[in-house]
């Protein structure tokens, strides 16, 4: 991944450089040569898909296109930080790698799975969640779009209220290829490491309005990024309550910028009215320019 981005020279490899520099060479070598175990290992896997978002982003920068609001999906939301300019690239890379080793460890020590339960409205797989008793702790981690959830927590209670989702009438129960519970209490051994390091980062006032994860609203201050940053692993992300609202505010196209396209999916699922965009390889931009033209998103 990102090999293109390295490849197209001028403000993307310039980023890439940046995590060679900030993080060692052997992410990129990984990024661009694998092998995959060592790639979606939790610790390299977060600062990877980082670097190939903000050199992404560095391009879509240089064409001229600027946001009125950014947001990102659990790790997306330190990409988001980074485009509103609260953190530069140098900060966040190591930020994001440490992050990965802490949630890495915590699920180490307190295995767990998660699920995404597909076909079933968010308020019955709340009430399952809630009502799923003896089996250990499992909880709402994700709300991805109308009919898309994930749940988080111990092996167990997840098997159980996916099973109880199933009964309730999810068409599908998936469960996730993940090294820990995510955005569940499983992660809160993670929490405490997290906010001492966040304490120590310089968070600048965001040019633009983050929307955070844990509450769904817009954000600017340096003190509520912290706050927010420091819940995020332990709470709901909850991504198509900030998509809506987003959408409230007038916003109708929406860029995703990094690896993938799963969040302009789950947008057009929310709302088949607004038109989404993405930027992974260096000839999306020319596509993304000639839509856009040079004005804001």
């Amino acid at each position: 991944m990102g090999r293109d981005l390295y490849e197209a020279d001028g403000p993307s490899r310039a980023v890439l450089e940046v995590a060679r520099r900030e993080l060692g060479g052997d992410l990129l070598s990984v990024m661009f040569e694998g092998p995959e175990e060592a790639l979606t290992r939790t610790e390299n896997q977060q600062p990877a898909i980082v670097a190939h978002s903000l050199a992404a982003l560095a391009l879509v920068r240089e064409a001229g296109i600027a946001p009125d609001f950014v947001a990102g999906h659990s790790l997306g939301e330190y990409s988001a930080l980074t485009a509103a300019g609260c953190l530069a690239p140098e900060q966040v890379l190591p930020l994001v790698r440490f992050r990965g080793e802490l949630m890495a460890r915590a699920g180490d020590d307190a295995p767990g799975a998660m699920a995404a339960v597909l076909g079933l409205d968010a308020e019955p797989v709340r009430e399952i969640v809630a009502g799923i008793e003896g089996a250990g702790t499992v909880v709402v981690a994700n709300y991805n779009s109308p009919g898309q959830v994930v749940i988080s927590g111990e092996v167990n209670a997840v098997e159980v209220a996916g099973a109880a989702c199933r009964e309730a009438g999810a068409k599908r129960v998936i469960a996730l290829d993940v090294s820990g519970a995510f955005h569940s209490p499983l992660m809160e051994p993670a929490t405490a490491p997290l906010i001492a390091r966040l304490g120590e980062t310089e968070f600048l006032p965001a040019a633009v309005p983050v929307v955070a994860n844990v509450d769904a609203r817009p954000h600017t201050d340096p003190e509520e990024t912290r706050a927010n940053l420091g819940t995020q692993m332990t709470s709901s992300v909850l991504w198509e309550q900030s998509v809506r609202w987003m959408i409230g505010e007038g916003v109708d196209r929406f860029v995703e910028i990094g690896p993938g396209t799963v969040l302009s999916k789950l947008i057009g699922r929310t709302d088949r009215g607004v038109a989404t965009f993405s930027v992974d390889h260096p000839e999306d931009v020319s596509k993304l320019t000639a839509e856009l033209g040079q004005g804001g998103v």
